[in-house]
């Protein structure tokens, strides 16, 4: 039978249940204001008249952002990134994670390259360095820029090794015993039972891909390879009307300017609106499972 709570400790649990109830109304906030200003008439924005519901309602800022080729061209390219850098992300910690994990008996020099990964959490070569590294391999203006120098995120490689040191010694002994190999054992036995962690780190590289913008506007020589955030940072900054045809231009001219931003800034949440809810059961469970041991 569960111990009863103390008055001390219902008043509490009441003061966090109202504390975090307002930082989640803080943080939702800004995005109702977006919302309602991104469905709200061009005049109501321009006299500040939008707070957090729509004034005098419309669909014309979304029905400019979806026929807009420059919006989908970028929302296309982050796609791709997001693909092709969460599979290498996740691909590369879980292979540098598995033998990571493993014991100073069975890996000697464990401790060594633990601490060489851990060193660049700390120090890293610069920007300067990293750009003229990317210009040499000839990658500049392709998707790798955006993909290969973060492939290797050194935080889930702790993470992962973590999670891999509580699986029990006795089912990697049975794999061996049987014959396995350790590309086996990682596979067949490892990967199935770090689901949670997995996933969490899934999470958070599809997150950081898709909310990147800064290197494409370093490695992206050409607008038109912009992927989706640094596309919107460059809209949010200031429009590029010489890019426009004529007829986008004339359409934008009777549209508020932030009315159009917000609706590209909505439409861009959507796709990691829609995915955390699949990968939200496991985020707490794999942060938790994967900090217990160092």
């Amino acid at each position: 039978m569960p111990a009863r709570q103390t008055t001390g400790q219902k008043i509490f649990n009441l003061f966090n249940i109202i504390f975090l109830s307002l930082v989640c109304v803080l943080c939702f906030i800004p995005f109702i204001h977006i919302l309602a200003i991104s469905l709200s008439d061009n005049s109501a924005v321009t006299g500040n008249l939008v707070r957090f519901w729509p004034v005098r309602f419309t669909w014309e800022p979304y029905s400019y952002v979806l026929n807009r080729e420059a919006f989908w061209r970028a929302f296309g390219i982050t796609l791709e990134r997001a693909a092709i850098g969460t599979t290498l992300n996740v691909a590369l910690v879980i292979l540098l994670a598995y033998p990571l994990s493993k014991s100073k008996e069975k890996f000697r020099m464990r401790a060594v390259y633990v601490w060489v990964f851990f060193f660049t959490m700390l120090f890293n070569g610069g920007l300067i360095p990293t750009y003229i590294l990317v210009k040499e391999l000839g990658i500049m203006n392709t998707i790798w820029a955006l993909v290969l120098p973060g492939a290797v995120t050194v935080f889930n490689v702790i993470l992962m090794l973590n999670f891999f040191r509580q699986v029990p010694e006795e089912m990697e002994d049975a794999a061996n015993i049987d014959g396995a190999s350790h590309w086996r054992t990682l596979w067949q036995i490892y990967v199935p039972v770090s689901t949670p962690a997995i996933a969490t780190i899934t999470l958070f590289c599809l997150v950081a891909h898709w909310n990147s913008w800064f290197d494409g506007l370093i490695y992206m020589q050409n607008a038109k390879n912009y992927p989706l955030q640094s596309y919107l940072q460059t809209i949010v900054v200031k429009f590029n009307f010489a890019t426009m045809s004529a007829t986008e231009a004339e359409r934008l001219a009777k549209l508020n300017d932030r009315s159009v931003k917000g609706a590209q800034m909505i439409v861009a949440a959507i796709p990691i609106l829609l995915a955390y809810p699949f990968l939200q059961k496991y985020f707490v469970s794999g942060i938790r499972l994967g900090s217990v041991k160092g």
